[in-house]
């Protein structure tokens, strides 16, 4: 079994990519050998094999140590990154620019309305994104730490809120 394909991309990601899908950029991470971190103009492929689409990444935190990626809807990642005391250090500053780059591109809007009320702090945010390559717009309603789900108020702010910013941004 060939275990890399062109380029170096491990053949398992490569036999995974969707028509018209390329590798933009890989680099070894610290979990095995030949443990890879893929980024393709699609999505990033992680090192178990998990396919992180670019629109459902909220969060990417590099360290020295290990890169953190926070989900939307299921949780954390984190994968370890070689250092020179783990098997060689590695630059990951192309794939750091392709990762923040890349979720970048798919955010249309991104828009901070306050709850309760028009003078409050706390709030929420209304996320437009987009898939790479797709005309689909998906709508997300991330709360502030200090809303209160269940607060009855808050339906009807995200529908009033959602409804003026699609009229105004023409999403």
């Amino acid at each position: 079994m060939k275990l890399f394909g062109r380029g170096g991309v491990p053949a398992p990601v490569s036999a995974r990519l969707a028509r018209g899908e390329r590798v933009l950029t890989h680099a070894p991470v610290a979990t095995g050998r030949d443990a890879v971190l893929t980024a393709t103009t699609r999505a990033l492929y992680l090192p178990d094999g998990h396919r992180l689409p670019w629109e459902n990444i909220d969060r990417a935190r590099w360290s020295v140590e290990d890169l953190l990626l926070v989900e939307e809807g299921v949780g954390e990642h984190t994968v370890a990154l070689r250092s020179s005391e783990n098997g060689g250090g590695v630059d990951y500053r192309r794939l750091a620019e392709t990762v923040s780059e890349r979720v970048t591109a798919t955010i249309l809007v991104n828009d901070f309305v306050p709850f309760p009320s028009s003078d409050s702090t706390t709030g929420f945010r209304l996320v437009a994104r987009r898939p790479p390559g797709s005309t689909d717009v998906d709508w997300r309603v991330h709360l502030g730490e200090d809303v209160d789900p269940d607060d009855p108020r808050l339906p009807g702010a995200v529908e009033r809120s959602l409804s003026a910013l699609r009229a105004q941004m023409g999403v």
